[in-house]
């Protein structure tokens, strides 16, 4: 028996087990009937926890206002028994309800069981979160919700142990927030729960990771999935002893016991919360009585055998049973509680699909009232063929706003073009699906980044200033003393990553910063790039300002994963209830070989939409977009240029003020022939092939792009091709990539086409990736004689007589 449980009376005691058995009836059946209401049609798809009700509902006990949980889809009976969720609002979640006032979790943008608590208000303020049960944006990927856990967990000893965090209210009370994550067994062989649990045990960090263990992963059973077919016995080299000074506490208990799970999580929370020591606990012997999602059925790849036991190890069944012999109810009274218990739930899901399917009627009801006005009277107009969309669109029972917006544009195509005139009905209809469409990007597409005063897009853009006298230096040394200012006068700021803290960085760009700030704030960590990513994704949403270092570009291709689906898409699948303002910092393009080329800039643009893509020329233009992305609150990716930490550059006077804005091209050479568009290192590359066009009488307009996420807001470079009547498109990435998105953006986005006199062009990399050494990347990447022949054979097809054949 807990602690807690030997503080109650016996009556007490009674009333607080009737309860949490009354939550577990409630939540089994809250799967058992979404269930049915997917395989009715009414609902999309469902994945759901039963199974799981006991230990979550021990576990629940634990969890307090300021906690964090990062979980997945199978956690529904925690979050009802926390307090976090209601029999309505998992039902709205299932339909898909778009309003956050109904389905707060996810408004619609994820499918069921993806929780996640509002945790700033509608201004994009932060809420108090010491105040509130908080849940991380649930995603699907398995272990994709394990490597922010050890952000959430090490903001904890952040605001513990750094007093200069003392007044950063409203995130934290001392540090005792304990992170919880849960996770399938099944999950466990990804590598993301190895690196998790590793990077843990090493930080010494509250962690609390809670392995619900069934048997198998979908239909796999764990003698195909884990090592001794035990999660708990595999991590046996994890655990702590008594003189160890990293490690975790390894917990197991059997799934369908309510009193030994109680006990277990009250002794290993306690000790998490007290000593900031990660735990492990290993639930096993759960069931999964619908099976694995309403994809498919378990009775497929399960034994005779094994589903009889699992209708006798049930967790509800067993609760029932010891309840009974404990003499703490009557099987009467547990009959009614079961019955009370659906019919909540029953009389939940009614009222959650009349309100949805209310708002779809009145939606469908504006529709039918304009197009059954009866107004237009001329031989084209196609009545018959409108009144056939009217009434199978009338006829629809479930409806969906694809039935009613397919609707009206079938109909707007039976109007002829004299209909088109003020006050008719093909005009108000016009209107109308233009407003819905409206609603449409409000319900399903708005909020991928800030959109209100905290968008990084709104902070003013501040020029760097120059003595007048100006002193040229290394510049890594500009960053180096940027950062020394951002340190200084941001305490939320901290920095981590491979070689960061004592070293400075592998270019020494932040020298002397730990020595100065502590390594609480500018921190070595191992080689594990997903759970640096991970780290920074927790801190920031627990209201602090990371900047997680990634050493090279190459390398960030281990936590694209966690960027893609995780970072990129935290704002945007919450409908703006959450934000993680990481900045993830680190340095590519033109090195040594294969895995130093650092450029494969389309993999990354075309898949962390959400995430702001930085691409500065020189450290200067670094240090700006640090100073204005830390004035935002939107997630960014700033790749520095790999070989320009030793070149010279002007140092500015405003070291920490400076501000260059996203998405805002710079035209740094002016010229009337050919636009040249490129960005990061190749910007030099595109200098000297410049100056040897120059010496012929070509006359090029060079552009840095700087950010590829956002992409010239202003058209600079529309602008720019208006005049030129030519453009060029020049990077490193492969054929088809970045080029290929620059010139999307342009020659379609900005509508160039129709000022050239040429064919666009660009100018990239090889297929593969650069060979080694310097003729491998003169052989593989583009050079400037690559740029000058391109220009020159654009400018050969208008004057082949000016410009005859090189070759």
């Amino acid at each position: 028996m807990s602690e807690k449980a030997a503080e109650l009376s016996f009556e007490d005691f009674k009333n607080e087990v009737l309860k949490d058995y009354k939550i577990a009836c409630v939540s089994r059946n809250m799967s058992l009937l979404a269930r049915k209401e997917v395989l009715g049609g009414k609902a999309k798809f469902g994945i759901f926890g039963d199974g799981k009700e006991i230990p979550q509902i021990a576990m629940a006990k634990q969890f307090k206002e300021g906690d964090w949980r990062s979980g997945y889809y199978r956690d529904q009976t925690f979050i009802l028994a926390a307090g976090m969720t209601t029999p309505k609002q998992f039902f709205a979640l299932l339909y898909g309800e778009t309003r956050t006032e109904l389905n707060p979790d996810n408004g619609g943008r994820s499918f069921n069981n993806h929780f996640g608590t509002r945790i700033i208000d509608d201004k994009g303020n932060w809420k108090d979160l010491t105040k509130l049960k908080c849940t991380a944006s649930d995603i699907s990927p398995t272990a994709g919700q394990m490597p922010r856990l050890v952000g959430l967990a090490m903001a904890s000893k952040l605001y513990r142990n750094n007093p200069e965090l003392k007044n950063h209210t409203g995130f934290s009370i001392n540090g005792n927030e304990v992170a919880f994550g849960t996770i399938g067994d099944a999950s466990t062989s990804e590598g993301h729960f190895f690196e998790t649990l590793n990077a843990a045990a090493v930080l010494q960090i509250p962690m609390a990771v809670s392995v619900w263990d069934d048997g198998y992963g979908i239909s796999v059973p764990k003698k195909f999935q884990t090592t001794k077919e035990s999660i708990s016995k595999a991590m046996k080299g994890f655990e702590k002893g008594p003189k160890d000074s990293t490690g975790m506490l390894i917990y197991t208990a059997k799934g369908w016991d309510y009193a030994g799970l109680c006990q277990m999580y009250e002794e290993g929370v306690r000790k998490c919360r007290a000593d900031h020591v990660p735990v492990l606990f290993h639930v096993e012997e759960l069931t999964q009585p619908v099976g694995h999602s309403t994809s498919g059925s378990h009775e497929r790849y399960k034994s005779a055998d094994r589903l009889e036991w699992e209708k006798e190890y049930d967790g509800i069944k067993q609760m029932r049973k010891w309840m009974i012999e404990s003499n703490l109810a009557s099987g009467e009274d547990l009959d009614q509680i079961e019955e009370d218990a659906y019919n909540e739930v029953r009389a939940a899901q009614k009222d959650a699909y009349k309100e949805f399917q209310d708002s779809l009627k009145a939606e469908r009801q504006q529709l039918i009232d304009i197009i059954t006005r009866k107004e237009c009277v001329c031989s084209n107009f196609k009545q018959s063929e409108i009144d056939a969309i009217s009434n199978e669109l009338q006829s629809l029972i479930a409806l969906t706003r694809k039935d009613i917006l397919s609707a009206a544009r079938k109909v707007l195509r039976y109007f002829c073009s004299s209909c088109d005139k003020p006050n008719s009905m093909k005009n108000d209809l016009k209107a109308w699906v233009n407003n819905y469409n409206e609603q449409g990007w409000e319900n399903y597409s708005a909020w991928l980044y800030s959109e209100d005063e905290h968008s990084a897009l709104s902070v003013p853009s501040v020029a760097p200033s120059y003595d007048e006298e100006v002193a040229k230096v290394p510049g890594r040394e500009i960053l180096r003393d940027n950062f020394d200012y951002i340190f200084a006068n941001y305490p939320e700021v901290i920095t981590f990553g491979e070689d960061t803290g004592f070293l400075g960085g592998v270019n020494q760009t932040l020298e002397g910063m730990q020595a100065k700030y502590g390594d609480l704030r500018v921190r070595d960590t191992g080689i594990r790039e997903t759970t640096i990513l991970g780290k920074g994704i927790g801190m920031a949403l627990r209201g602090l300002r990371p900047i997680a270092e990634i050493q090279y570009f190459d390398y960030l291709l281990y936590a694209l994963q966690t960027m893609s689906d995780d970072l990129a898409t935290t704002r945007y699948r919450t409908k703006n209830g959450q934000k993680a303002p990481v900045i993830v910092r680190t340095r590519g393009h033109r090195l040594e070989g294969i895995w130093h080329s650092g450029s494969p800039l389309s993999m990354v643009i075309n898949s962390i939409r959400g995430i702001y893509v930085c691409v500065p020329r020189d450290m200067t233009r670094a240090a700006g977009f640090y100073n204005t992305l830390l004035q935002g609150d939107d997630p960014a990716l700033v790749i520095e240029p790999l070989n320009g930490y030793r070149l010279r550059e002007p140092r500015p006077n405003n070291i920490g003020e400076f501000k260059i804005p996203l998405g805002v091209p710079e035209i740094l050479i002016e010229g009337t022939d050919v636009t040249l568009v490129t960005y990061g290192s190749c910007v030099r590359i595109a200098q000297e092939a410049i100056l040897q066009l120059n010496e012929i009488g070509v006359s090029v307009e060079l552009i840095d792009v700087q950010t590829l996420l956002p992409f010239d807001i202003n058209g600079v470079i529309g602008d720019s091709v208006k005049k030129t009547s030519r453009v060029v498109f020049f990077d490193e990435d492969v054929p088809g990539g970045a080029t290929a998105y620059m010139m999307n953006k342009v020659v379609e986005g900005q509508k160039a086409f129709y000022h050239l006199d040429a064919a666009p062009r660009s100018v990239t990399a090889k297929d593969h990736r650069p060979a080694y050494g310097t003729d491998g990347d003169y052989f593989s990447n583009p050079s400037a004689e690559d740029v000058y022949e391109a220009i020159y054979d654009m400018m050969a097809e208008a004057d082949p007589q000016r410009f005859p054949s090189i070759y």
